[in-house]
């Protein structure tokens, strides 16, 4: 039988996700929708995403469209691989064309500005209705999948019969998908790991060393799963492939976009400057500011992941920052 799958947005996770359906399953097609026309042409003609990953050969049952209608048109599946802030406004534009029973399966990590809502709320809100939905995180990086090197990912989704359906529809030899119903833990971490790797960044950018790093690490740890668990989320998610698998890999792998924005940050290059010269969307920029607010909303502490915020709008220097860090309380561990 033929499964048709859609995956909304082209960018380096969007391509690894279809390559990683299409190359397992021949009996598998998959169009990518674009924006981008000439990308497009590049997937249809010579098989190769021209912006992202462009070093490899996509499987033949890719194709891609800038057509929304033609994308969707028979979809059994739809993978949102569209970067959070963005989300809102593409999936109002698609709610007509989308029908109601396509589970969308959700990659993209972060909280929306403005409102901090995770994306289990955002695609409710912006179709207007409850579509199923499926979270997939975890640590992996685009690269890696396309070289088929081993990736252990998670899905979560309030119905178990809907995760399952994702482990057989994504696992291979390469990839292991576990599953949870802890859709916020799975959200909230993939999201603040993109915030604290910034930190990650810093400390390395600043050259202070791997005790430095170590303790902000684990310090960024424990506030991510105060927070969660204050959300609902259980902290076996946070101790888990989606949580500190995850945070490992954001925070000391050299692929991480995150982390390399903050080491620049700490060796004094301008926020402005580190955005502009990157096609890569680092999503941690854009949640560092909702964390604040969570922050305050929860009543909770979170010291390493705020004064992140505090740097990106410059009311603190990356040193400031970790000396503060550094004259914090010295606490009893709980």
């Amino acid at each position: 039988m033929h499964v048709q799958v859609v995956v909304f947005g082209g960018g380096s996770f969007g391509t690894a996700m279809a390559c990683a359906l299409a190359s397992q399953k021949s009996q598998l097609n998959v169009t990518l929708l674009l924006r981008d026309p000439y990308v497009c042409k590049g997937i249809n003609e010579q098989h190769v995403n021209t912006r992202y990953l462009k070093e490899y050969v996509l499987p033949s049952n890719v194709v891609a469209t800038t057509s929304a209608t033609e994308a969707i048109q028979g979809a059994q599946y739809a993978i949102h691989a569209v970067p959070v802030q963005h989300s809102r406004a593409f999936l109002k534009s698609i709610a007509d064309i989308l029908p109601p029973d396509v589970p969308i399966i959700s990659v993209s990590k972060g909280l929306e500005m403005g409102t901090g809502k995770m994306m289990s709320e955002v695609i409710p809100d912006a179709l207007g209705r409850r579509q199923p939905a499926a979270f997939l995180s975890g640590p992996s990086f685009a690269k890696e999948m396309m070289d088929l090197r081993p990736t252990g990912v998670v899905a979560a989704s309030k119905d178990k019969k809907l995760a399952r359906e994702m482990q057989c529809l994504f696992a291979s030899p390469y990839l292991r998908v576990n599953i949870t119903t802890d859709v916020t833990g799975v959200e909230i971490c993939g999201a603040l790991k993109n915030v604290l790797a910034l930190a990650a960044g810093i400390v390395e950018g600043l050259d202070l060393g791997n005790n430095a790093m170590a303790a902000l690490v684990a310090q960024g740890c424990a506030e991510i799963r105060w927070l969660a668990e204050k959300m609902g989320a259980k902290s076996a998610t946070v101790s888990g492939l989606s949580g500190l698998g995850d945070i490992m890999l954001t925070c000391y792998g050299s692929l991480s976009r995150n982390r390399s924005v903050g080491v620049r940050l700490g060796r004094g290059d301008a926020l402005a400057d580190i955005l502009a010269s990157s096609s890569q969307v680092a999503e941690g920029v854009a949640t560092a500011g909702v964390v604040v607010s969570l922050a305050r909303t929860y009543r909770v502490s979170l010291p390493v992941l705020t004064a992140v915020a505090q740097v990106l709008d410059g009311a603190l220097s990356p040193k400031e920052a970790v000396f503060e860090i550094m004259n914090l309380p010295q606490i009893e561990e709980s």
